[in-house]
């Protein structure tokens, strides 16, 4: 015996991609608007901020994502 382990060394390829963004959820994109499900308000989704973040500028309530 030589002391070289045998085999092809390759892998199966399993585990890469397929994740879904910081805390399990799926991220929307820096586009589209935030919207207030009690009166409807509509306003510009600014980057790095979730929606259910912001409060809507008329009534008060948790915006999501329109």
């Amino acid at each position: 015996m030589s002391g070289q382990g045998q085999g092809s060394g390759f892998g199966s390829g399993k585990g890469q991609g397929g994740g879904r963004g910081q805390k399990g959820g799926f991220g929307a994109g820096p586009g589209g608007e935030c919207v207030c499900p009690k009166c409807g308000a509509r306003i510009p989704h600014k980057r790095g901020r979730p929606c259910y973040e912001i409060t809507c500028p008329k009534c008060g309530t948790k915006m999501t994502r329109g």
